[in-house]
């Protein structure tokens, strides 16, 4: 086996170690629990103690309001066409995050020209009954969208986002997005996307993202606690 197809050291990934992955997959199973179980009073309350002295218990590692935790887990940089470095670089995101239990989380693969993400969205993640609620899936389409312009190298804050719901999008079942670049012209880069499930589209996007250099995502992405970004 070559050496650069070896599995990642934990120093590799030091946000993935010692339980923060493990812990983020429990607590989205309690999340999916908590809007499905039918469980009596008795033992919701049990749980929800159980739960507070977990959550007290980790209080006690909160840094102070000026320091972010995630610095120290930042990557050494982004290198664009490597869809492992877009999940490592940002494993709090909301979308794709291993370590964000609010993440579903999306899989993300580079198809070259396609970014390609694959999931099962959960039961926490309703909208109307039985279907994925439309702001999970704009959000999933944005990250989606951002995964095909760093595979071409144009990574950069969206400007414009624009959702066109088909059809219904199933909660528990497999769903597939891709998205692709259609046009680069200056700083401003043009992507769309569907989202496809049971050989069916469901869901359309398109977006408008401004590019960012390297040195500027990177700082970004190393969140030192330094106040918001200053406008593009």
């Amino acid at each position: 086996m070559d050496e650069d197809d070896a599995d990642p050291s934990p120093d590799d990934k030091p946000w993935s170690g010692g339980g923060r992955n493990e812990l983020a997959a429990e607590v989205r199973r309690l999340m999916a629990m908590i809007v499905t179980s039918t469980a009596p009073p008795d033992v919701l309350l049990d749980a929800a103690e159980q739960v507070r002295r977990a959550a007290d218990a980790l209080s006690r590692y909160v840094p102070g309001p000026t320091a972010d935790p995630r610095a120290r887990f930042a990557d050494d940089g982004v290198r664009p066409g490597e869809a492992a470095t877009l999940a490592a670089a940002m494993p709090f995101d909301m979308i794709i995050g291993s370590c964000n239990p609010v993440a579903p989380p999306i899989t993300v693969e580079f198809e070259p020209p396609k970014a390609v993400g694959t999931v099962v969205f959960p039961a926490q993640f309703e909208g109307a009954p039985g279907c994925v609620h439309g702001a999970a899936l704009a959000g999933a389409f944005d990250i989606m969208l951002t995964a095909a312009n760093f595979m071409a190298g144009t990574a950069g804050p969206t400007v414009e986002l624009t959702i066109r719901y088909r059809k219904p999008t199933l909660i528990s079942q497999p769903a597939v997005f891709e998205a692709w670049v259609t046009e680069r012209r200056g700083r401003r880069t043009h992507s769309r996307g569907q989202l496809v499930q049971g050989g069916v589209v469901t869901v359309e996007a398109s977006g408008e993202f401004v590019e960012m250099t390297r040195s500027r995502i990177e700082s970004m992405h190393r969140r030192r606690g330094s106040g918001p970004e200053p406008p593009p």
